[in-house]
């Protein structure tokens, strides 16, 4: 099967569990290889179908009523997709196969059509057929502690791991982290904001990784308004407010700053070039 024609013979594919993850993680990345004319393909395992609401008018599509917030959730990553500029995307065995699976221990994760639940294999099979007809040279996923340990995390590494390892044309992969030296240097950038509508956690609060374990930094200052606004998309999961420091916050309430970069450690591939570039080194 040959290569895609692609505007710069450059392609990116992105792993992720739920919807909104793509943005917190990976969406300066996105709209900055998007807009560079890569192909950027973003699959995303389940509709998110556990996720805490926050706005109190849509409480009723939560899996305790309606159980519609999948559905719902659907339209907020396709225009969270329309802010990045992606090229494609597509959920793992079709929209709906997999399913929110929760936290360890709750009842979700005992749902038939859980994520975690599913066969390895078969998830697969999925991802690998998406990876042969895309034939993306760079894959991106999260770390094996799934950034925070959210079992659907964990099981989207897992995956795609063992997809995109073997690929034929996959160069590189990369796990997305966060970088402790940047949250510490914006979390100090809140406390001195007074605009800032959430509480700021301390330093240690949140999930990060040590900057010496960071391989690749990507510059996303001239797209971290893109990042915002597919942040604004997901408005049941992600608060995102008119403050001049930028920042977000989940259901919980706790402030996140939003860097001018996004942070990488290559998993797999050659490291030279790597530094500032996913591509960086490699041959079209």
């Amino acid at each position: 099967m040959s290569t895609p024609e692609r505007r710069n013979g450059r392609g990116l594919l992105l792993v992720h569990a739920h919807p909104d993850d793509e943005s917190i993680t990976t969406g300066g990345t996105i709209a900055r290889y998007a807009a560079e004319g890569a192909e950027v393909t973003v699959v995303t395992c389940t509709l998110g179908e556990e996720g805490e609401i926050i706005p109190p008018d849509l409480d009723q599509l939560g899996s305790w009523a309606g159980d519609q917030l999948g559905g719902y959730r659907a339209g907020e990553l396709a225009d969270a997709g329309a802010a990045l500029g992606w090229t494609a995307h597509h959920y793992l065995g079709g929209i709906g196969r997999w399913r929110d699976s929760g936290m360890a221990g709750t009842p979700s994760a005992e749902h038939p059509r859980a994520f975690v639940r599913g066969s390895v294999d078969e998830q697969v099979r999925q991802l690998r057929t998406l990876l042969d007809r895309v034939r993306p040279q760079v894959v991106v996923t999260y770390d094996e502690s799934g950034g925070y340990g959210h079992p659907d995390h964990i099981r989207a590494h897992d995956v795609t791991m063992a997809a995109a390892g073997t690929a034929g044309s996959v160069r590189r992969i990369f796990h997305v982290v966060a970088s402790a030296g940047a949250t510490a240097r914006g979390l100090e950038r809140l406390r001195g904001a007074r605009d800032v509508p959430f509480r700021v956690p301390a330093d240690d609060e949140l999930p990060t990784t040590a900057d010496r374990e960071i391989t690749t930094v990507i510059d996303i200052a001239g797209h971290r308004e893109a990042k915002l606004a597919a942040l604004r998309a997901h408005a049941t999961q992600v608060q995102v407010p008119a403050s001049a420091e930028p920042c977000f916050a989940l259901s919980n309430g706790i402030a996140q700053p939003v860097p001018d970069a996004e942070f990488f450690v290559l998993a797999h591939g050659p490291a030279e070039g790597a530094e500032h570039d996913l591509f960086g080194g490699l041959a079209p």
